[in-house]
């Protein structure tokens, strides 16, 4: 008997079953919406034994893939959403010099004794750290004994002191600042926007600037808009 296959089915596209009690063998070929279920009693032939084999093999195969491959997929997502999460980013530089600055001042006020709190803090406290820093500098500050006072390049070395730089101090207070109100500190409690503060850069910057022979001037503002203007209105002027 031979077997009522149809043509345009290929062989893996057929599910045999055989049954070898009773010499029946069973094909499922899938349609649409259903399964054509036939059936035949044969003398089971090698080849269609390989067949069935082969598919079965096949299939089995496939669906292992296929669950590792999800499971390794759904093991990858997660890790790569918690790296992702986890991966903080990187402080810029004047964050970072910032967050050193605040931690140093608030080991300084806690070295005190008896230790300041930040709510206490005042202008005194901030003067007196930048006066402690002083021993950290690396700018050579002439004494008016010295006879390099004055002098911007000295021909030789001198024993005055290593002091903190002027322009160091100012950028300083101004990270300070912003740290403190960061912090929770009102604008009109900041110690680091007193006007004392301010006074005493002031009095750093003119010291520095006569020991050192470095005289500091203002930038003086372009005024070649205002002349433009000027000469434009004096035109007018003449023309009317």
């Amino acid at each position: 008997m031979t077997c009522p296959l149809k043509r345009h089915h290929s062989p893996l596209d057929v599910i045999f079953i055989f049954f070898h009690c009773t010499n029946t063998f069973f094909y499922l070929i899938p349609t649409h919406n259903l399964l054509d279920i036939s059936f035949f009693s044969i003398t089971p032939h090698p080849y269609n034994l390989f067949l069935y084999i082969l598919h079965t093999v096949t299939m089995s195969n496939q669906m292992q893939n296929s669950s590792t491959h999800g499971s390794s997929s759904s093991s990858q997502a997660p890790s790569n959403q918690q790296q992702h999460h986890q991966q903080p980013q990187p402080l810029s530089r004047y964050e970072s010099q910032k967050k050193r600055d605040w931690n140093t001042f608030g080991q300084y006020l806690n070295n005190q004794s008896p230790p300041v709190p930040l709510s206490q803090c005042n202008f005194n406290h901030v003067i007196e750290f930048l006066r402690y820093l002083d021993q950290f500098g690396k700018t050579k500050v002439h004494l008016q004994s010295c006879i390099f006072f004055g002098q911007p390049a000295p021909p030789a070395p001198c024993a005055c002191p290593l002091r903190q730089a002027w322009g160091s101090l100012d950028a300083l207070i101004g990270r300070l600042r912003a740290a403190y109100e960061e912090h929770g500190g009102l604008p009109e409690t900041n110690p680091f926007g007193s006007g004392a503060i301010r006074l005493y850069l002031r009095e750093v910057k003119e010291c520095q600037g006569k020991a050192r022979g470095i005289p500091y001037k203002k930038k003086k503002k372009k005024r070649t808009q205002i002349k433009g203007s000027q000469s434009a209105k004096a035109f007018k002027q003449l023309a009317s």
